[in-house]
């Protein structure tokens, strides 16, 4: 995608374009979908048997196709509209205004399918069946660079292209989810959708939850408004959080959708020295994965951006922007990955209430700082981008914070003194990582290869810290290799 578009204007409507469908797949799919419906699903389940859950599963399926199919047409309808809300920087320009409108209509549907894909990874995960879900999104990749692989057959552009594929691929992940749940007996038919007490229930629980559980994604909606009016800041944003978004969605999302029915087990037995000691493990391994990684961003991000982007149409230039960008999100991985693992104790209790409240502070916190690093970074010259991604980093710690305290005040965590001293011992070793990385890094030429030799390095050093000092055993791999 960077080698055929670049940072182009082009480029940069279709990121809005696919952004669009996947703000509110976050939200309202993944995110307060998943908070609202686990919980329900497993109780059911555990509690009234495999066909009851299927019949709530079922009917929650029909209202959340026909809520999504009236949706999805009054967006058709009102995009420019929409646009002018969510991307008012194009406004400027009435040509990338109107190809903004066009791809976002084409990619819209994708919400749709993608949508009904959580609930059915939802059914799945209830049941401890993870890997069809989890492996989805690569049927989105593979749809996205053949796409880009063939726009060269067709008289279209790459953006055009690259929205029809993000269509399709919606299909395609849709009657893959739908093959597995068939598989595990679980089939689904058209019906009218029924309003009975649990629906009602669940959509009382939907609503706030939407706020509480789409925070980050919120945050990084108010980055992309405010970047339409910076020139290529959307498209340098996009290639930063596509290689943040690695780890944050290999350990992050992997962790908190494991931990949500596993903690909604142990609070509704009332075994809640158990969910702590999850919550503790997952802890570790979050940070013992996570902390490096920030590191490594922030050592070695536009080797990373060099080697894996600039090609094409992504220029010299275009690297140093998004890595800079890399840099700021990275500050935030860690708060990133742990909103993750703790957000989930509150929605395994059927609090979806709470994170609402912490959501407006840090969306407020958020809009605050965006304004006031883009107006102090402009004055001193510094890309105006940077700050956008710096205050969400900021608000993601911010909002970590309060739910971290709140669960302490609340009795549902805390933390174990063998957590403290690992999670000492893992920036230990990170530190020295670090300066490794920083003597190849300005002692090497950038290239593949050169990459592939301080990833290795870093790998080997921080390894071999992590076993020294303990942070790390060879039983917490075994064991985390046999839950993996």
């Amino acid at each position: 995608m960077a080698a055929v578009m670049g940072a182009s204007p082009l480029a940069e409507a279709f990121f809005v374009a696919f952004k669009l469908p996947n703000f509110f797949r976050r939200l309202f799919g993944e995110g307060a979908f998943n908070a609202a419906f686990v919980p329900m699903f497993s109780y059911k389940l555990a509690e009234g048997g495999r066909e009851e859950a299927l019949s709530f599963g079922r009917n929650i399926f029909m209202v959340l196709l026909s809520a999504l199919l009236v949706f999805c047409m009054l967006m058709e309808i009102f995009m420019p509209v929409v646009m002018v809300v969510l991307a008012p920087g194009f406004l400027d320009d009435e040509k990338q205004f109107n190809l903004a409108v066009t791809l976002t209509r084409i990619t819209f549907p994708y919400l749709l399918f993608i949508s009904l894909v959580s609930l059915l990874s939802g059914m799945l995960n209830s049941v401890h069946k993870f890997v069809a879900g989890a492996s989805a999104p690569i049927l989105l990749n593979l749809c996205l660079i053949l796409g880009l692989l063939l726009y060269d057959f067709t008289s279209l552009t790459a953006a055009h292209v690259a929205s029809i594929a993000v269509a399709i691929a919606g299909i395609v992940q849709f009657l893959w989810l739908l093959y597995f749940c068939k598989k595990n007996g679980m089939t689904f038919n058209l019906f009218k959708p029924k309003l009975t007490p649990d629906t009602k229930e669940f959509l009382r629980k939907l609503v706030p939850g939407v706020i509480g559980a789409g925070v980050m994604q919120i945050n990084l909606w108010v980055d992309i408004i405010i970047a339409t009016f910076l020139p290529g800041a959307i498209a340098y944003l996009y290639y930063a959080d596509r290689v943040n978004q690695l780890p944050l969605s290999i350990i992050g999302i992997a962790l908190g959708t494991a931990m949500l029915p596993m903690l909604s087990k142990y609070f509704r037995k009332g075994e809640v020295e158990e969910a702590i000691h999850c919550q503790n493990r997952a802890l570790e391994m979050a940070l013992f994965l996570t902390i490096p990684a920030m590191v490594a961003f922030l050592v070695i991000a536009e080797p990373v951006v060099q080697v894996l982007f600039e090609r094409g149409e992504f220029t010299a230039q275009n690297t140093l922007a998004t890595s800079y960008a890399l840099m700021a999100y990275a500050l935030g991985l860690p708060a990133f990955v742990m909103v993750k693992i703790f957000t989930p104790a509150f929605f395994a209790q059927g609090d979806t209430k709470t994170p609402v409240r912490i959501a407006i502070y840090a969306l407020i916190l958020n809009v605050i700082l965006n304004v006031f690093f883009v107006f102090l970074f402009q004055n001193m010259g510094i890309m105006p981008h940077i700050g956008l991604a710096l205050a969400t980093s900021i608000s993601s710690w911010f909002n970590l914070t309060i739910l971290f305290n709140l669960l302490i005040k609340n009795n549902k965590y805390r933390i174990e003194n063998k957590t403290i001293s690992r999670i000492l011992k893992i920036i230990i070793s990170s530190i020295i990582m670090a300066i490794c990385l920083m003597f190849m890094r300005y002692n090497m030429d950038i290239s593949v290869s050169s990459l592939i030799i301080m990833i290795a390095v870093g790998k080997i050093s921080y390894m071999m810290c992590a076993f020294a000092t303990k942070a790390i055993t060879m039983e917490d791999l075994r064991r985390l290799r046999k839950k993996a």
